[in-house]
């Protein structure tokens, strides 16, 4: 079997043509956040005061690498940290007042790129893609593939 044609190496190929696309465009819109920095914001946009470890799972990025995220979009003044009152060796992230308004005018940006990242796709295979990979990704996750 040729590497060209095998699913993982097609996958790498995708993501980093999604990196690129991602890159121009917040790059041109004078944003600097990555991909993994607005995932993690996107889901303290969807739950506000997530810990660092539900903040890697909701991501699928291991904990190491969402640590240094959030010391990132810390130290632009995006998120806060303040330690959980329920359990004081755990801490909390938010979003901070600048943070939202980042993430707000960020969002109609990463949504608009989605296209261009599928762009050889119809909407109707756009829509079946996105529908295989979730249901692959999941697949994946219930069958322990992501676990070492």
């Amino acid at each position: 079997m040729n590497a060209k044609n095998m699913a993982g190496h097609v996958i790498r190929q995708l993501h980093q043509m999604s990196t690129q696309v991602y890159a121009s465009h917040m790059q041109a819109a004078g944003f600097d956040l990555t991909p993994v920095q607005f995932a993690a914001m996107d889901a303290l946009s969807a739950q506000p005061g997530l810990d660092q470890a539900t903040i890697a799972a909701s991501i699928a990025c291991d904990r190491a690498t969402t640590g240094g995220v959030i010391d990132r979009l810390e130290q632009k003044g995006l998120v806060a940290r303040v330690v959980n009152e329920k359990d004081r060796r755990a801490r909390v992230v938010t979003l901070t007042d600048q943070g939202r308004d980042l993430f707000q005018q960020a969002l109609p940006i990463v949504a608009g790129l989605q296209v261009d990242i599928l762009q050889a796709l119809s909407p109707d295979e756009r829509s079946d893609f996105l529908r295989l990979a979730k249901k692959a990704v999941q697949g994946a996750q219930d069958g322990d593939a992501l676990r070492t």
